[in-house]
């Protein structure tokens, strides 16, 4: 699986899990647009340090937390290249 798929994977399984509804995955979807809750989102932060062995809010001292779902996928992308 690709990083983005991943994050897409993980976005949706914690939205389920949550019971909350979560729209289309655009690059361009603000993440406080998701209806995912900062719970939510530890949780898929945590996950994908499981799975992909980076966590990019802790690797690097210059991480800016992202605006966008696209933002957000670059930032692993770029950790985990």
């Amino acid at each position: 699986m690709t990083v983005r798929s991943e994050i897409i994977s993980q976005f949706q399984q914690v939205a389920e899990e949550h019971e909350k509804q979560l729209p289309p995955l655009a690059d361009d979807l603000e993440l406080f647009e998701t209806g995912l809750d900062s719970l939510c989102f530890a949780i898929v932060v945590v996950r994908l340090e499981e799975l992909l062995g980076v966590d990019p809010f802790t690797s690097s001292e210059e991480a800016l937390f992202p605006v966008t779902f696209g933002e957000f996928v670059s930032l692993y992308e770029q950790a985990a290249g």
